[in-house]
C-alpha cells in the first residue's frame, strides 16, 4: 500500500477533528471579557485536546516516516486510532460543558484510554511489519517514550486505577493527569524525531 496516501488520509481527518473541535467554542453573547470566561471550561478541554492531538500527530508521522512496509493491517489499525481520536470532539465538547462532573470526564478519560490502546496496536503492527527487513525501524519504535510508557503495566494499572477513582472525587483532576502524561510524550521525543524526513 502506498504511504504516502496513508499518511495523507490521516492528515486530513485530523485537520477535521481539529477544527470540528475549535467550532463547539460558543462566541459569548456580550462583548466582555467576563461573558468569554463562562466558556473557559471548554477552552481548558479544548486546549487540552489540542495538545493531545497535536502530540499524537508528532509520533504518528514519526513512525509512519519510519516505516518500510504499509500493511492491510497497519492500514485497518490506523482507521481504528484515527477512529478513537474522532470521538474526541463529542468527549471534548462534553467534558468541557460540564467540567466538575465525573461522567463526561470519564468518558474523556475512557476515550483517551481507547486511543492508547489503538495505538498501541498500530505501534506493534508497524514493529511486526518491518522486522524482518528493517530492524532499526522496528527498534526505533521500540524506544519510542510514547510506546514505552503505553506498554507498561503501571501506566495501566494507575490510569485504569488510580486516575478513574480521582475522577469520582475531584473530575477535573483527570483532565490535569492527561496534560501531565501530554506533556510526557511531547518532551520525551525521540532523539532523531525532528531529523527524520
Amino acid at each position: 500500500m502506498n504511504k504516502g496516501r496513508v499518511e495523507a488520509f490521516t492528515d486530513a481527518v485530523i485537520a477535521i477533528v481539529m477544527t470540528i473541535m475549535v467550532l463547539e467554542f460558543k462566541i459569548p453573547d456580550q462583548p466582555t471579557f467576563k461573558a468569554m470566561a463562562e466558556n473557559s471550561s471548554y477552552l481548558a478541554a479544548y486546549l487540552i485536546s489540542f495538545l493531545f492531538i497535536g502530540v499524537a500527530w508528532y509520533n504518528h508521522h514519526y513512525m509512519l516516516t519510519l516505516t518500510k512496509h504499509v500493511t492491510k493491517r497497519i492500514y485497518w489499525l490506523n482507521n481504528l486510532w484515527l477512529l478513537s481520536m474522532s470521538v474526541l470532539p463529542v468527549a471534548t465538547a462534553w467534558a468541557g460543558k460540564f467540567i466538575t462532573k465525573p461522567q463526561p470526564e470519564l468518558f474523556y478519560f475512557i476515550i483517551f484510554l481507547l486511543w492508547a490502546l489503538a495505538y498501541i496496536a498500530l505501534s506493534h503492527a508497524i514493529i511486526v511489519a518491518n522486522q524482518a527487513d528493517h530492524p532499526e525501524v522496528s527498534a526505533k519504535i521500540r524506544r519510542m517514550v510514547v510506546y514505552r510508557l503505553h506498554t507498561s503495566w503501571w501506566f495501566w494499572i494507575l490510569s485504569v486505577g488510580l486516575a478513574a477513582m480521582i475522577v469520582f472525587v475531584w473530575p477535573p483532576l483527570s483532565l490535569v493527569f492527561t496534560v501531565i502524561e501530554l506533556i510526557l510524550m511531547a518532551v520525551l521525543t525521540t532523539a532523531d524525531s525532528d531529523r527524520v524526513a
